[in-house]
C-alpha cells in the first residue's frame, strides 16, 4: 500500500444531501396528473369504458322518461287509456334499464383491472425507488412510515379510484345527462335547480381547500403511527430487558390518539359539506314541487313532464350529495398521492449509470482513495484528505478509536455512500462510473451484523449466489459445497434440519456468531474479488470465534480485502494495517513495522496486549 497526493477530481455532491419530503407540493389537480403519469395503467382503455359510463348514465333517465311517456302517452291519452302502449313502454325501460346494469357492471369491471394495474406498477415502482435511495437518505424517515408509503397510503388511492373514481365519472354524466333532460322538460324548472345548486358550488371550492390540508395531516399521522408501532414490535426485546413498556404504551398512545383526532377533524369538515348538499338538496324538492305546480296550472307542463321531471331531480342530487363522500375519498386519496410522489420525487444520489457506465472486468481487486473527505448531512468532516491504494490480494486492517472514520471508509469503498469530494477508484474506475451490477459482483460487505430473511438456512446463504444458480437443487447443492470448503460442515451437522434449519425473524433462531457463519458463507459464494468485512467476533464464545476466524481464512485467501477491525489480533494477522484518528490516516505498514515505530499504533497494541494477559 503506498500513499500519495493526487489531483483531487471534480466534486460531487455529497451523499444523503436528500431528504424524503413529507408530502409532495403539488396542488390537487396537478397530483392527480402526475399520478397518472406515473400510473399509466390506470388510464389504458379509458375510452371505451368512458362510452360504456355514458350509456350506463343514459341508461338512469329511462325511468323518468318512461313515467313521462306512461302518463302523457298512455294514461292520459285522448281516448282514454291505452294499456298497450304503457305495457309496451314498461317493456322497454325494463331492457332499458337491463342494458344499463350491464354496462354499468362492465365499467366497474374494466376500472378495476386497469387501477389494480396502475397501483401495482406504482407500488412496484415505488419500493424499487426506496431501495435505490442511499441509506443516509432512508435514514431521513422512520422505517415503518417508510414503509406506509408503500402500503396503506397506496389503499388509500385504490379506494377512491375504484370506488370514488367510478362514482365521479357516472355522477358526472348523471348529471350532464339529467341536465340535458330537464331543460327539455322545462328549461324554467331546470335553472330553478341549477340557481339553487350554485352556491354550493362555492361552498365545496373552500372546504375542498381546507379538507385537503386535513387528509394530508391524516396521512402523515398514520405514517407516523405505523412507524412507532413496527418500531415497538422490532424492538420489543429491548423494551422487556430494561423495563420501557410503560413509556413506549404511553408514545404509541400519543400516536395513536394524533392519528385519531386527525381523522376527526377531516370527518368534521367533511361532514359539514354533506349536511349542506343534504339541505340544498330537500330545498330544491321542495322549490320545484311548487313552481311546477304553478306551470301546470299555467298550463306550461304536463302532469307527465312534472313527475318525471321530480324524478329527475332526485339523478341530479343524489350525485351532488354523494359529492361529499367523494371529496372524503379524493382528498384522502390525493394526501397518500402526495405521500408516495414525495418518494419518487426524491433525487438518487447513488445513480446507477446504465448502459453508459463501466462494466468492471473480474480479476485482483486494487482500491485507490483519492483525497478523500465525507461529512454526514448537517454535521461537521468525517474524513479529511485521505490518500492511499490498497494493492491486489492485499489484506488490510483498519484500526482506530470509535467515530474516527473506519466504518464510513468501508461504506464508501463498497459504495454505500458517495465522498463529498474525492473519488474511490476500483482498478484506477470511479465507482460511480461503474455499473451497479458489475461492482456488485466484484465487491461484497461483509457487515457486523449480518442480516437474515425469514427462511431456512438454505435460502439465507443462497442470497450469495448469482440468479442463474438459484434454482433450489442447484443451490442446496452449493450452499452445502460452500460450508464444507469453509470447515462448517460439523456446525452444520449439529443444527437440527441442517440445510432446512428455519433461521426465524432476522435470524433470531441463530446466535449471534451463527449469524455471522451466515453472513461469510453468502460472501464466500458471491466470490468477490473484493471483501470489505465489518469484524464481529467480539461477543462470540470462543468455538464459534475459532469456527469464525477459520472460515475467514478460506473466505479471505487470494482476495483483496479490507477489515474494520475491533480487535488487534486481526490487524496482526493482515498484510497492512491502516490506522485512522479523527478522519485522518496516521500510520500505515505491516504490523510489525508499526509496533517498532512507538507512534500511535504501537501505544493501541501495548495497550491492547496488557488488557488480554
Amino acid at each position: 500500500m503506498t500513499a500519495k497526493r493526487a489531483t483531487p477530481p471534480a466534486a460531487g455532491p455529497a451523499d444523503g444531501g436528500a431528504r424524503i419530503a413529507s408530502s409532495s407540493e403539488l396542488g390537487v389537480f396537478a397530483t392527480l396528473r402526475r399520478g397518472l403519469q406515473v400510473s399509466p395503467e390506470i388510464v389504458q382503455g379509458l375510452a371505451l369504458t368512458g362510452v360504456l359510463a355514458v350509456l350506463a348514465a343514459v341508461g338512469r333517465v329511462v325511468v323518468p322518461i318512461a313515467v313521462q311517456q306512461t302518463i302523457d302517452v298512455g294514461i292520459l291519452a285522448d281516448g282514454g287509456p291505452d294499456v298497450r302502449r304503457v305495457v309496451g313502454l314498461v317493456i322497454a325501460a325494463a331492457i332499458g334499464l337491463l342494458g344499463a346494469a350491464v354496462c354499468s357492471a362492465l365499467v366497474n369491471v374494466r376500472l378495476f383491472r386497469s387501477t389494480e394495474a396502475g397501483l401495482a406498477s406504482l407500488r412496484i415502482r415505488a419500493f424499487r425507488h426506496v431501495h435505490d435511495l442511499s441509506v443516509l437518505t432512508q435514514n431521513t424517515e422512520r422505517r415503518g412510515s417508510l414503509v406506509s408509503r408503500v402500503t396503506s397510503d397506496v389503499d388509500t388511492i385504490s379506494l377512491f379510484v375504484q370506488w370514488g373514481g367510478i362514482m365521479l365519472l357516472v355522477s358526472v354524466l348523471q348529471i350532464a345527462v339529467a341536465s340535458a333532460l330537464m331543460a327539455a322538460y322545462s328549461w324554467q324548472l331546470m335553472l330553478l335547480v341549477w340557481a339553487c345548486f350554485a352556491p354550493l358550488i362555492f361552498v365545496v371550492r373552500v372546504a375542498q381547500r381546507r379538507v385537503n390540508a386535513a387528509y394530508t395531516a391524516v396521512r402523515e399521522r398514520v405514517g407516523a403511527m405505523l412507524g412507532a408501532i413496527s418500531e415497538a414490535v422490532v424492538g420489543a426485546e429491548t423494551i422487556r430487558a430494561y423495563g420501557v413498556a410503560d413509556v413506549i404504551q404511553r408514545r404509541i398512545d400519543a400516536s395513536i390518539k394524533a392519528t385519531r383526532d386527525a381523522m376527526v377533524r377531516a370527518q368534521k369538515l367533511v361532514s359539514v359539506v354533506f349536511s349542506s348538499g343534504v339541505l340544498v338538496s330537500n330545498l330544491v324538492l321542495c322549490v320545484v314541487v311548487v313552481v311546477g305546480v304553478h306551470l301546470g296550472i299555467a298550463g306550461e307542463i304536463t302532469v307527465g313532464r312534472l313527475l318525471a321531471f321530480l324524478f329527475l331531480v332526485q339523478l341530479f342530487t343524489g350525485p351532488v350529495q354523494m359529492a361529499t363522500e367523494i371529496l372524503n375519498e379524493l382528498q384522502n386519496a390525493v394526501a397518500g398521492w402526495r405521500r408516495v410522489l414525495a418518494v419518487l420525487e426524491t433525487p438518487v444520489e447513488l445513480a446507477d449509470p446504465g448502459p453508459d457506465g463501466v462494466v468492471s472486468a473480474r480479476g485482483p481487486a486494487t482500491v485507490e482513495l483519492r483525497d478523500l473527505h465525507f461529512a454526514y448531512p448537517g454535521g461537521p468532516g468525517v474524513l479529511h484528505g485521505i490518500d492511499l491504494t490498497i494493492p491486489a490480494r492485499t489484506s488490510v486492517a483498519v484500526v482506530g478509536a470509535t467515530g474516527s472514520g473506519k466504518t464510513t471508509i468501508a461504506k464508501l469503498v463498497v459504495r454505500l455512500m458517495d465522498p463529498t469530494t474525492g473519488a474511490v477508484l476500483l482498478d484506477g474506475v470511479d465507482l460511480r462510473d461503474l455499473t451497479t451490477a458489475s461492482l456488485r459482483r466484484r465487491v461484497v460487505l461483509v457487515p457486523q451484523e449480518g442480516f437474515l430473511f425469514a427462511g431456512t438456512l438454505a435460502e439465507n446463504v443462497g442470497y450469495g449466489l448469482r440468479p442463474t444458480a438459484a434454482a433450489p437443487e442447484d443451490r442446496d447443492a452449493r450452499v452445502a459445497a460452500a460450508l464444507e470448503e469453509l470447515g462448517l460442515a460439523s456446525w452444520l451437522a449439529e443444527l437440527p434440519g441442517g440445510l432446512a434449519t428455519p433461521v426465524g425473524q432476522r435470524g433470531e433462531s441463530l446466535s449471534a456468531g451463527e449469524r455471522q457463519l451466515v453472513a461469510l458463507a453468502r460472501a464466500y459464494l458471491a466470490e468477490a474479488d473484493l471483501l470489505v468485512l465489518d469484524e464481529a467476533t467480539s461477543a462470540v464464545d470462543p468455538a464459534t470465534e475459532v469456527r469464525i476466524a477459520r472460515a475467514l481464512d478460506s473466505l479471505t485467501a487470494g482476495r483483496s480485502t479490507l477489515t474494520i477491525a475491533h480487535r488487534l489480533s486481526t490487524a496482526e494477522a493482515s498484510d497492512l494495517v491502516l490506522v485512522v484518528d479523527d478522519g485522518a490516516v496516521v500510520e500505515m505498514g505491516p504490523h510489525a513495522d508499526l509496533v517498532a515505530r512507538g507512534g500511535t499504533y504501537a501505544a493501541m497494541h501495548g495497550s491492547w496486549v496488557a488488557q488480554t494477559r
